[in-house]
C-alpha cells in the first residue's frame, strides 16, 4: 500500500511540478516587463499598470483562479443568449473551452508576476542615480549602464525576497484543485474518499518539504556566488 501511495502521488507531484516551473518561466520576464510599465514616465501607463499589480496582490490567488476559469463559460452563455456582436465579448467567450491546467497556469502566471514584478522595482529602484551617472560620464548607454552594472546588484538584492516568493509558489500549486486540477494534494485526498486513508494527506507534506529544502539550499548558494557584491 505504501508504494502504491508513494507512485500516486509521485504522478500527482510531477503535475505540481510542471506546473511550478512554467509559473517560473513566464512570470519571471513577464514581471519584469510589468515592472518597466510601473516605472514608466508615461503617467497613464504607470498608473494602469499600477492599478492592474494593486488589484492582483489585493485579491486571493483562489479567486483569481475560480474568474479566470469560470468567468469566459459565463461570458459565452450571456453572449450566446444576447446574441453580441462584440469582437471583444465574442473573444473572451472563446476562452470557456480553455483547459483546466492552462487556466490555473494563466492565473498563476499573472498573479507571481505581479508580485515578482514589485520585487524587480524594489530592486531596480535601490541603486543609486550616482551610478547611472558615472556610467553616462563613461560614455555608456542606458541600456549599457544597466546591464553592465546595474543588473548584477539587482540580482544580489532581489534574490532573498525573490527565493521566498519562489518558495511560496511550490505551496500555492495545490489552490489549482480548486479548478479540478490534478496534483499532489488531490492524489493524497483521493484515497480519503477510495480506500478512508488520512495518512497519504500528510505524506504529501513531504514532497513539498523535500522541494522547498531542496530550494532553499539553491538560493544560498546563489547569495554567498553574489555574496561579493556590495549590498
Amino acid at each position: 500500500m505504501f508504494w502504491t501511495v508513494t507512485q500516486s502521488l509521485l504522478e500527482g507531484f510531477a503535475s505540481t511540478l510542471e506546473l511550478f516551473a512554467l509559473t517560473l518561466l513566464f512570470a519571471l520576464p513577464l514581471g519584469l516587463i510589468i515592472s518597466f510599465g510601473s516605472m514608466s514616465k508615461l503617467k497613464p501607463l504607470k498608473w494602469l499598470v499600477r492599478t492592474f499589480v494593486w488589484a492582483i496582490r489585493g485579491t486571493p490567488l483562489m479567486l483569481q483562479l475560480i474568474v479566470i476559469f469560470y468567468v469566459p463559460g459565463f461570458v459565452a452563455m450571456w453572449a450566446q443568449d444576447q446574441q453580441s456582436s462584440n469582437i471583444f465579448i465574442q473573444w473572451l467567450a472563446s476562452w470557456h473551452v480553455l483547459d483546466r491546467f492552462v487556466a490555473a497556469l494563466l492565473a498563476f502566471v499573472i498573479n507571481y508576476a505581479c508580485y515578482f514584478s514589485e520585487i524587480y522595482r524594489g530592486g531596480i529602484e535601490s541603486i543609486s542615480k550616482g551610478q547611472y551617472e558615472a556610467c553616462h560620464v563613461l560614455g555608456m548607454t542606458k541600456s549599457q549602464a544597466f546591464f553592465r552594472v546595474v543588473l548584477l546588484q539587482v540580482i544580489k538584492r532581489i534574490i532573498p525576497p525573490m527565493s521566498n516568493e519562489i518558495i511560496t509558489l511550490v505551496k500555492d500549486t495545490s489552490l489549482a484543485r480548486i479548478i479540478s486540477v490534478y496534483e499532489i494534494i488531490w492524489a493524497g485526498e483521493a484515497f480519503i474518499k477510495s480506500d478512508g486513508l488520512l495518512w497519504p494527506l500528510f505524506y504529501t507534506g513531504v514532497f513539498f518539504l523535500l522541494a522547498c529544502g531542496l530550494l532553499t539550499i539553491l538560493f544560498n548558494k546563489i547569495e554567498k556566488k553574489l555574496s561579493y557584491f556590495s549590498v
